[in-house]
């Protein structure tokens, strides 16, 4: 039996997606295990390039089942489209399911999302006005529906009727904004079910299934440690536990079936949404790690199409995350964007200018809104490595680069991507950069 969990090791948007295609090529099962299209996965392969948001990364393997798992919110619209428009681009979906334990995403969330961040003012969060956290919201409050819901016509429409009661008086005497349609939503969801009800499944016979037969797991998460509800920059988090202990609990296998997390680290820091990011960069400096324009570069938001805030690799976040996910090798993607930099900065430390005291682990929020950076100071290679396909073979500086990586956080790097293809990477056989 092999699980792997793969998770974000900084503030999201790592490459999870391109590293999860990578495993999946080796894989039988792949589960996504929390969060909605509220974020999205790049994926570059022979067949093009796509944005996932809510179909695991490994649907371009044939023979592959990848699940929907029980921790995620499912939005059945922004769900259908994704899957219409891999349909359209050739990528069958077989191997496609959704179980029927994950929490839907209902018209009012997506309202409540958009009120809600209107409403925090110069404090919003910056979500992607996609409901994830009113849907996670109802769930913990007990008056969610289930995807499972959907194939039971008058137990939904009972349910809904109850939910929407509930959220009135928010809609009603907080925001003065109109109250849900019951029978509209009941009707639009009843024509999205009949397209998705041969998908839902219960994932607990299908799970345990596969941990009997020594299949090969790929836990899939979304955003990365920064963003988890208990661990980071709270209030600047998402609404789920992108940890790999999450991972267990989203996907529904024991945790001691874990065997193998992969921490998944940029090559620099990049985040997407408010919040302190203390190793920020501005003007010229950022617009070069982000490469240009959406036209050009890489660098802008799979869902929103944002551009994302630039800043050198910050390796107190990413040991920071190591001590909370035990992670038993690292992934480090985008490598060559730095190849045309002389110089390089890694974060060390967070100095507190109020109190003089630096961490070497993150602080509490309030701490890291005022945090400088300590950094120290590498060469750069410039040449090109988007070639390379062998760990010797990289310039001294770029092993250099990557061994210092392995020796602050205290764990192998063994996955480097040197580009955004498939097979833009190279596979360590030997642990060459163990800590």
């Amino acid at each position: 039996m092999s699980v792997t969990a793969v998770v974000g090791a900084q503030w999201g948007d790592e490459g999870k997606g391109r590293i999860v295609d990578l495993l999946a090529q080796q894989a039988d099962l792949v589960i996504r295990f929390q969060g909605g299209n509220n974020a999205g996965h790049t994926i570059v392969n022979d067949h093009g390039v796509f944005k996932l948001h809510l179909v695991p990364a490994g649907i371009f393997q044939p023979g592959v089942t990848c699940l929907i798992g029980s921790g995620t919110v499912v939005d059945p619209q922004a769900l259908l489209g994704e899957m219409d428009e891999l349909t359209a681009r050739g990528i069958s979906l077989d191997g496609l399911r959704i179980s029927e334990r994950a929490q839907l995403v209902l018209p009012y969330h997506i309202d409540l999302d958009k009120l809600d961040e209107a409403a925090r003012g110069e404090r919003a969060i910056g979500t992607t006005h996609r409901g994830v956290g009113p849907a996670y919201s109802d769930k913990v409050g007990r008056i969610g529906l289930q995807v499972g819901d959907l194939l039971d016509p008058p137990y939904f429409r009972e349910r809904l009727a109850q939910a929407i009661a509930a959220r009135a008086p928010l809609f009603e005497h907080v925001y003065q904004a109109p109250v849900p349609d019951a029978a509209q939503i009941t009707a639009q969801y009843g024509v999205l079910a009949q397209r998705l009800a041969d998908r839902i499944v219960d994932p607990v016979p299908l799970l345990h299934a596969a941990l009997e037969r020594q299949a090969r797991i790929v836990l899939e998460g979304q955003l990365g440690v920064m963003r988890d509800l208990d661990w980071g920059i709270y209030p600047w988090v998402t609404s789920s536990n992108p940890l790999a202990s999450g991972g267990a609990t989203g996907a529904g296998i024991p945790p001691w079936a874990i065997t193998d997390v992969v921490g998944v680290v940029k090559a620099f820091s990049t985040c997407v949404g408010a919040g302190p990011f203390p190793t920020e960069l501005a003007g010229e400096l950022a617009d070069e790690l982000r490469g240009g324009g959406p036209e050009e570069g890489w660098e802008f938001g799979a869902t929103t199409g944002r551009p994302r805030r630039c800043g050198w690799l910050d390796l107190v976040a990413v040991r920071y995350g190591a001590l909370l996910n035990g992670y038993s090798r690292l992934a480090v993607t985008k490598l060559d964007v730095l190849d045309p930099f002389p110089m390089l900065r890694i974060c060390t430390g967070y100095r507190d200018p109020q109190t003089g005291r630096t961490y070497d682990t993150l602080p509490p929020t309030r701490v890291v809104e005022r945090v400088e950076p300590v950094y120290e100071d590498l060469p750069g290679w410039q040449e090109p490595t988007s070639d390379i396909r062998h760990f010797e073979r990289l310039p001294a500086a770029a092993r250099a680069y990557l061994a210092r990586i392995a020796e602050f956080v205290g764990v192998p790097v063994d996955i480097v991507a040197v580009g955004p293809v498939r097979d833009q990477v190279i596979v360590a056989t030997d642990r060459r950069f163990a800590a």
